[in-house]
């Protein structure tokens, strides 16, 4: 009897799970990461063949989306703050889709066309789509921040109440989410593209998206239904307003004549309004740009989310440039994607970590233990670069191609650059090197690689760790109103930052210099924990070095604003 009722109770907590507001709020983020993960790898490669094999498109269409984040990162924090959380959530997850699914479509007609649309106007018709192309996959990327800080910063927090064990939880839950689809969609978009061709990869996409917006749709419609507290906003107007109810004259001739003044000064103004309401809405923007930085300057948690922000201008990453730079050092595809494979399963434990880490020393603590865990991995890369086999030599002129180029000298021998080893070995079977030859031309040795990879991959654990952190900071710090701008501007000074690298890796291109990129990125690192550091410290005190004692609440600029723990 027993027996069945714990069998029954299991299956009805399995039941209420997966009916619950949390377990549907996590397969909608699932759908959504899905299609962005795939669109993201997609229009990358898609750029690359439209233009002949250049990197031409795809660095303008970067160089796009993160300058459009980065001024209009404030503008949509404020729009998303100023109106029901269900209508943000719905308009920004339609136009999200539409606009991938418009691209798509758009994408498939140019490579059908192609060769017909370059013969119309001189190609500048070919060039138009090129625009089109971009411009609406930008419109994508934007729609796609609203959603992120709508319901990874907001509707998250709400799910979850007072609860913050619960809301650490949920967070880190979705970054695995985020992990895995990292990992998982690109490679089923390129294996449809291995397989078919890109003009198939565009339909799949734009079916992919039209399918999944309607049931994204209805979960979020569901998330809404099920939590109560997602319909009430808070707001300053609100407040305002309950504050001139306050202070308002109690007796009946007092508050005539307060009317009367105001009726006054109403007539008094009327003119000057109308001359100056057509520029006041123009600058309306700049306005809410300027407010929401200086919102962002104003909180408590400023200098953590300033210390986010440090940790993007690195080239510590696997990105183009890193896996560029590994190419350069003779590592092949079949190594680099098992050390991206290594990275992510990294990151997932640094997020497991994480949950584990603020149970018994607080919030505040992890983000602090976090970073030192980086800092101590990443002094593998640095010492990388004076490992073996590195190629650091400042003597070398990182603008040596390009003047080159420009003078019209003679390309350089292809003996004096980095040769795979899968070449050299076809070379060595054919008997067209020698193994004295071969061990000339390969690098003295793989130990400031393997140093540098080694450092990459470990440091993701305190990485998404510290990521972790400063994320439930800002939920946990930030007031309701002001929740969607301060994260908006958050997203713009890690934007900032990532355009900074890709500015200081254009200024150091050769793999020579690579070892001077890496010394910056980590000082960077460093930089922007030790402004965490001065954060931790100013909340805790010689506490912070108290991994068991209870975290009280941090100093705040706003009393307000609930504490971080």
């Amino acid at each position: 009897m027993e027996n069945a009722r714990s069998k029954k109770h299991f299956c009805e907590s399995v039941g209420n799970f997966f009916t619950s507001a949390k377990f549907l709020i996590y397969l909608g983020h699932a759908l959504s990461t899905w299609g962005d993960r795939m669109w993201n790898f997609a229009v990358a490669v898609f750029l690359v063949e439209l233009y002949g094999n250049s990197l031409l498109l795809t660095a303008v269409y970067g160089l796009v989306v993160a300058g459009s984040v980065l001024l209009l990162g404030a503008l949509i924090g404020d729009w998303v703050d100023k109106n029901p959380r269900l209508k943000v959530a719905q308009t920004s997850l339609v136009v999200q889709n539409l606009a991938v699914i418009l691209c798509g479509l758009l994408l498939m007609a140019v490579f059908y066309y192609k060769t017909q649309l370059d013969r119309i106007y001189d190609g500048w018709l070919l060039t138009t789509c090129y625009i089109l192309v971009i411009t609406i996959a930008n419109i994508a990327n934007l729609a796609s921040t609203a959603t992120a800080i709508t319901i990874q910063r907001d509707w998250v927090v709400v799910v979850a109440g007072d609860d913050r064990s619960k809301l650490a939880d949920m967070n880190a839950t979705v970054r695995i989410i985020d992990q895995l689809t990292n990992i998982l969609a690109p490679m089923l978009v390129g294996q449809i593209m291995s397989f078919g061709s890109h003009f198939v990869g565009c339909g799949f996409i734009s079916g992919w998206n039209l399918c999944s917006m309607g049931l994204e749709y209805f979960l979020l419609w569901k998330v809404y239904q099920k939590t109560p507290a997602l319909a009430s906003k808070a707001g300053r107007k609100e407040e305002d307003q309950e504050l001139k109810q306050l202070n308002a004259p109690q007796g009946l001739e007092s508050g005539q004549k307060q009317a009367e003044i105001s009726q006054l000064m109403i007539e008094a103004s009327a003119g000057a309004q109308k001359q100056a309401g057509c520029c006041y809405q123009m600058s309306e923007p700049f306005r809410t740009f300027r407010g929401g930085w200086v919102a962002y300057y104003n909180q408590n948690v400023f200098f953590a989310g300033m210390s986010l922000s440090f940790l993007y201008m690195t080239v510590l990453g696997f990105d183009c440039i890193t896996t560029g730079y590994a190419y350069t050092q003779g590592l092949n595809g079949s190594v680099l994607s098992l050390l991206m494979g290594a990275s992510a399963v990294s990151g997932i434990c640094g997020t497991v970590a994480f949950t584990w880490v603020r149970k018994r020393c607080g919030l505040i603590r992890t983000g602090f233990i976090s970073g030192v865990a980086q800092l101590a991995c990443l002094l593998l890369c640095v010492a990388s670069v004076f490992a073996p086999g590195s190629p650091f030599d400042l003597t070398v002129s990182p603008f040596q191609d390009i003047v080159r180029h420009l003078m019209g000298d003679p390309a350089p021998l292809p003996e004096a650059l980095p040769t795979p080893l899968s070449a050299l070995t076809t070379s060595l079977a054919n008997g067209s090197t020698t193994l004295s030859e071969m061990q000339e031309l390969l690098p003295p040795s793989y130990l400031s690689v393997g140093l540098l990879f080694s450092g990459v991959i470990a440091a993701r654990i305190g990485l998404w760790s510290f990521d972790l952190t400063v994320t439930q900071l800002i939920q946990e710090n930030v007031i309701e109103s002001e929740r969607g701008i301060i994260n908006g501007v958050q997203n713009s000074m890690n934007y900032l930052l990532d355009l900074l690298h890709f500015i200081m890796v254009i200024l150091a291109p050769n793999p020579e210099a690579f070892g001077l990129l890496v010394i910056i990125s980590v000082s960077f690192v460093a930089m922007g924990h030790a402004m965490y550091f001065r954060f931790a410290f100013q909340s805790l005190r010689s506490r912070l070095f108290l991994c068991c004692s209870p975290e009280h609440k941090s100093p705040s600029h706003n009393p307000s604003l609930p504490a971080a723990v």
